[in-house]
């Protein structure tokens, strides 16, 4: 292993060692030719001292001095221009390898993925140990092409496979690649799969992660005449050439990309087995990947683990990242530091998570009719989503302004819903229908604060209709795909159709609306005191909102 580290530096490094050898025998020369003169200068008598001195002008030296010393600037200078600063260097990249050790992600590091993590862990195991692998034939993954939302640890994972390896690893952005001029791309691709070849060689193996791999891997398209697609174009030929050409000796070089795109947007050919043979999907975690995340992100703060519930936490952050979790963990550690405190709580805790999602508070001055019209308005979300919403929790009600909202109700899904029924689609409607009803009931008029709900109430009973066969006139079909697209365009759809979806989008949510202003109408009471209670004290977490209903008798119908 050894020498052939000793070998790898030599054939790397060659250039840089025949200047030096020559620099050195030339100093030994001079070391000699000083020492003799010396030497011969104290042997002889006076005469021939002053005949030498006579003979060996001191210039000589001088001279024979700066000619070395200029020699040793020009060849530098020379190395520095070709190498380092000139044309060629343009194309290099000045990425540098880190050992896989000093990435320090080991694999427990990695939580919330537990999928991805076993396609991974296979993937080091072959990296690790080939020979298994070439006892039989196989051969050793080429790409591996992470795929996911951002914030859920590809970037983390990739990391990890790198130390759990062992080997060198260089990290490179897709858009580092693409440059102005034509060809650029290219030579950085060449430069960077030069060094991955030469660390492989001397390591054992080197990894290459190309994040945001999609800016340059995208579908290759025709040039518009500016050169920018030409250029893009080069540089993705260049990145499935040297792909290839990692088969032409059995270096174990893997190429790992990581991207937040669909797998459609990328071009074909980089997708084809031999190049990124393996794909794996790391997604946003699921309850008990939350609260494993939670867990692990506040061991590493002061909290009060009698007050804070982590697996409420997880209920609370459907659809959060990992990254989302750590920025909570993270901003709830500053504003326990802002309010001289020991340790975190539940209160800073969903403050952190409120002035991520919301915004700071705004502490502008409401009249006392703005803050009934806004209880009222909340309290109506609160209550029909409590009772007519199974699938729901009630976490939080606001009437605290932030950035343009006057109030809020946070609603998070109880667990991950991936396909939403009619059932679910309507509640969802009901629920942005229940701020107009209550306004409605208590003022007898409404405000202007409904329009988003009646926006997302409208377009929720839209694609029902349009979309998803859920008219009650029994139309099917995705008619929102033959509406016309562009002026001149032929309809396809006959204006009697128009009319009866139109009707039937109606029809949907003057149903919702007569269901929710029953079911408010019979709950004036609770309407009352939970909007009263929300204007004494601005601000209402689980535990007080459930204490609400529970004096009322209320509980969650079953879903």
């Amino acid at each position: 292993m050894e020498w052939r580290k000793i070998k790898f530096y030599f054939k790397l490094y060659w250039i840089r060692i025949l200047i030096l050898a020559i620099l050195g025998v030339l100093g030994i020369f001079l070391i000699i030719l000083i020492i003799s003169g010396i030497r011969a200068w104290n042997e002889a008598e006076s005469y021939l001292r002053q005949s030498q001195l006579a003979m060996v002008p001191l210039q000589l030296y001088l001279q024979i001095i700066m000619a070395l010393i200029f020699g040793v600037v020009y060849t530098f200078m020379w190395y520095w221009l070709m190498f380092k600063r000139g044309a060629q260097s343009f194309t290099q990249t000045a990425k540098k390898s880190i050992a896989g050790e000093e990435i320090g992600i080991r694999w427990d590091d990695v939580i919330g993925m537990d999928e991805a993590k076993q396609e991974a862990l296979e993937v080091v195991k072959l990296i690790k140990d080939r020979a298994e692998l070439q006892r039989i034939g196989g051969k050793i993954l080429r790409g591996i092409l992470m795929l996911g939302p951002p914030g859920c640890g590809k970037t983390y994972l990739a990391k990890a496979i790198a130390t759990e390896a062992g080997l060198p690893f260089i990290s490179m952005s897709g858009s580092e690649f693409v440059e102005m001029f034509v060809g650029v791309g290219a030579g950085r691709i060449r430069s960077l799969f030069k060094k991955a070849r030469q660390l492989a060689e001397a390591e054992g193996g080197c990894i290459i992660f190309i994040d945001e791999i999609d800016a340059v891997g995208a579908q290759r398209a025709i040039d518009g005449g500016f050169g920018g697609q030409t250029e893009f174009n080069t540089t993705l030929n260049q990145l499935l050439v040297e792909m290839d050409g990692l088969k032409e000796k059995d270096l174990n070089v893997v190429i790992i990309g990581a991207t937040n795109a669909p797998e459609t947007f990328l071009d074909p050919a980089l997708l084809r087995p031999g190049r990124f043979d393996r794909k794996i999907y790391v997604d946003f975690p699921g309850l008990e990947d939350r609260e494993k995340l939670f867990s692990y992100y506040l061991k590493k703060v002061k909290y009060d683990p009698n007050d804070i519930k982590i697996d409420r936490l997880a209920r609370m952050a459907v659809g959060y990242s990992p990254a989302d979790i750590a920025n909570i963990v993270r901003e709830a550690a500053l504003i326990t530091v802002r309010h001289k405190k020991d340790t975190i709580t539940m209160k800073e805790i969903e403050e952190a998570r409120e002035r991520i999602a919301l915004g700071i508070k705004r502490r502008i001055k409401l009249t006392e009719t703005e803050k009934y019209q806004i209880a009222y308005h909340e309290a109506g979300h609160a209550i029909i989503t409590y009772l007519l919403a199974p699938t729901k929790d009630v976490f939080k009600a606001t009437i605290i302004p932030r950035k343009e909202i006057m109030g809020a109700v946070w609603t998070p899904e109880k667990e991950e819903v991936f396909i939403k029924d009619q059932k679910t689609l309507l509640s969802e409607i009901k629920i942005s229908l229940g701020s107009y009803v209550a306004e409605r009931i208590k003022f007898g008029y409404s405000t202007a604060g409904v329009d988003i709900d009646f926006q997302h109430a409208l377009n929720l009973a839209h694609n029902m209709v349009w979309r998803w066969g859920m008219g009650k006139s029994g139309l099917i079909g995705n008619f929102y795909a033959l509406t016309p697209r562009h002026l001149g365009e032929i309809p396809l759809m006959s204006e009697e159709t128009k009319a009866k979806l139109d009707r039937d989008v109606q029809e949907i949510l003057n149903t919702c609306l007569k269901e929710v202003q029953d079911l408010l109408s019979q709950e004036i009471t609770l309407l009352d005191r939970f909007a009263q209670e929300l204007i004494r004290k601005e601000e209402l977490n689980y535990d007080e909102i459930e204490a609400i209903f529970k004096e009322f008798g209320k509980s969650r119908p079953r879903s």
